[in-house]
């Protein structure tokens, strides 16, 4: 692989996880009430954002009636509204919403990625089916070079980050970061993962994650880029899209 946009159009095509397949055209086929008038997607949904990006936010997977209908991660979904939100109030995200693939939302200084690509039953992919993805999460990783700062939502990702970092020879600390949310890890190679509960309804509607608790993980983020070397970005960067 040699862009982000050849990345997203393998990873579209990607048909190795039966299950998963089976889950998403289905999906895409039945549809949900309020969604009778949408032609899902219904196929592995790709990266999204700034190419040269120094954050990098990591996720679990597409929801069914989200990134699976929508075609676009955290798209289309409550998820989806709480993470466009906390990026446009810290300057990653030129509105504060996602909608559709055609919506015109533009992020800066930001790639949103998921550990696994297609929408998985129960929101539970199984360890075979994260395996089977993680060479895509490997090369997205590699691609962008420029990440400072990563945000893993949810203790899944945040796992599997530091796990794919391992296979492509990264020195893990030892004892190894522990999840929990507003975790701020400094790794040797200078990124500084973030811990963050997933902004999904289940953590949400609880109060288990607050809005307050969600932007100050996305403001540790831009405090840390504003200490940075590298100067912030100019805006109207466009981001990587392959649609």
């Amino acid at each position: 692989m040699k862009t982000l946009t050849l990345l997203n159009r393998t990873i579209i095509e990607c048909s190795a996880c039966p299950r998963l397949v089976a889950y998403r055209q289905s999906v895409a086929a039945t549809k949900r009430r309020q969604f009778m008038r949408w032609d899902y997607w219904g196929r592995p949904v790709p990266g999204f954002g700034d190419a040269q990006a120094r954050l990098y936010v990591l996720g679990l997977a597409p929801a069914a009636h989200g990134g699976n209908r929508t075609g676009r991660i955290f798209t289309g979904d409550r998820s989806g509204d709480w993470l466009y939100e906390a990026l446009y109030r810290h300057g990653f995200a030129n509105q504060p919403s996602s909608t559709h693939r055609g919506d015109g939302l533009v992020l800066s200084d930001c790639y949103i990625g998921a550990t696994v690509r297609c929408a998985p039953p129960a929101n539970k992919p199984a360890p075979a089916e994260i395996e089977q993805c993680r060479q895509f999460l490997r090369e997205e990783i590699r691609l962008l070079q420029n990440v400072r700062v990563v945000v893993a939502l949810g203790k899944l990702a945040f796992d599997q980050y530091l796990k794919t970092c391992r296979l492509e020879g990264k020195q893990i600390p030892s004892p190894l970061p522990l999840f929990r949310h507003g975790a701020a890890h400094r790794l040797p190679w200078g990124v500084l993962l973030l811990g963050s509960y997933h902004p999904s309804q289940q953590n949400t509607f609880t109060g288990k994650l607050t809005r307050p608790m969600f932007h100050a993980i996305f403001r540790r983020a831009r405090h840390e880029l504003a200490r940075d070397s590298s100067a912030i970005p100019p805006a109207g960067r466009q981001s990587e899209d392959t649609h």
